[in-house]
């Protein structure tokens, strides 16, 4: 197909999809309201005040759906993805509207990721081998490339959800996501994600000025979901496969904040003796919220953080193989640098420097104000605990 054919379906696919969208939230805010998908403030993970109307995913999966069925080549893996995200968007209004419990949405999770991997064949068969005292280029993962590729799925669909916590902050860095793998499918050819990279990434844009902070409506499970399931799925169709020689690393680049996040939640949790699954507050956006930015803020550092690793995605997929892992162990070393500093910055704001005149107890003696707000803020804590 003509280069200049290409470049029109991929901005006729993007445009459809994000005018679509932009018309579909109003209705779809109205139709929230009236089955009461309404998100209240209950508790101090939220940082909005008011009640906010959720269901805009819905918007999202209509312009995105409506933009692939006109532009996307709609092969069997593909109809398999669409028939899984479908499964994941009505899991996602049932959960919006009922709260469904946390065990039935993950075994829905993983029935919607079987259906591309075991009926459409989208499995990560193989990674880069690393081991430097092998001939073999690539390790094959044989019968185990259905399970793995199914953790993937259902891995990568909630971490986007648990990335949205703050206002336009999973749908921005769904698009940033979207965008660097529409950069990487053109640069190696492939036009099928090209395409469906555009649609999911202009659905997204044109659902964020409804959503930016102060969001007129949360896109709810039924959007973070289904956006954590379409980069999923498409990732094992654009990365996975076609770029074989840093296969590892593109897509951990790429969807790199969604991933540390959960990582670190779950190790948080477990080390905590409570359930992986259990909510709390020490997400990055919630540490970033406590060491003093607003919302904007946070979410704009955040951007920047997502977009700094699709660039390198996307030099990587551009670079020979010894300048990408020379310039992935950069990324890596900046990555540790940068969270030692946040953390080194959160833990002395919270316990600076004692002076030399401090008695050798160890702390400094309270004044009675000081005593008196102690005791306030002791008397609160075990009152929640109660």
């Amino acid at each position: 197909m003509p280069e200049f054919l290409v470049i029109g379906a991929v901005v006729a696919a993007f445009a459809v999809a994000g005018v679509l969208s932009y018309f579909f939230t109003p209705p779809v805010k109205r139709f929230a309201h009236k089955v009461g998908a309404i998100d209240v403030p209950k508790d101090n993970r939220r940082m909005h005040k008011e009640p906010i109307p959720r269901l805009g995913g819905l918007a999202i999966f209509g312009g995105f759906l409506a933009s692939i069925l006109i532009f996307g080549e709609l092969d069997r893996t593909m109809l398999c993805v669409l028939l899984g995200a479908s499964m994941i968007v009505a899991l996602g209004i049932f959960d919006d509207v009922l709260a469904l419990g946390a065990k039935l949405k993950f075994v829905v999770q993983i029935i919607a990721a079987a259906i591309p991997v075991c009926v459409g064949d989208l499995q990560i068969k193989l990674f880069t081998n690393l081991n430097p005292f092998s001939e073999e280029p690539f390790f094959h993962l044989g019968i185990l490339a259905i399970p793995v590729t199914i953790i993937w799925i259902v891995g990568i669909t909630n971490a986007v959800n648990l990335i949205d916590g703050l206002d336009g902050l999973a749908v921005g860095v769904s698009s940033i996501a979207a965008i660097t793998m529409l950069a990487v499918a053109l640069l190696t050819g492939n036009m099928a994600i090209a395409v469906t990279m555009a649609a999911l990434a202009g659905a997204c844009i044109g659902f964020m000025p409804y959503n930016l902070n102060p969001a007129k409506i949360f896109m709810g499970d039924t959007g973070s979901t289904f956006l954590g399931y379409m980069l999923a799925t498409v990732s094992i169709m654009g990365l996975f496969k076609f770029y074989a020689v840093i296969s590892f690393a593109v897509p951990f680049l790429i969807l790199g904040l969604p991933i540390f996040d959960t990582a670190n939640a779950i190790i948080r949790r477990v080390a905590a003796g409570r359930s992986p699954m259990s909510p709390d507050r020490g997400h990055v956006h919630h540490k970033l919220i406590d060491m003093g930015f607003n919302q904007k803020q946070a979410v704009a550092i955040l951007y920047a953080i997502s977009a700094t690793l699709g660039l390198t995605a996307v030099v990587l997929t551009s670079s020979g193989e010894v300048k990408a892992i020379f310039l992935l162990l950069a990324v890596l070393v900046a990555i540790l640098v940068g969270a030692c500093v946040i953390y080194g910055t959160e833990h002395w704001a919270k316990h600076p420097a004692q002076s030399e005149d401090t008695p050798h107890g160890g702390e400094e003696a309270d004044t009675p104000a000081q005593a008196a707000t102690k005791d306030a803020v002791q008397e609160e804590d075990e009152h929640e605990q109660d």
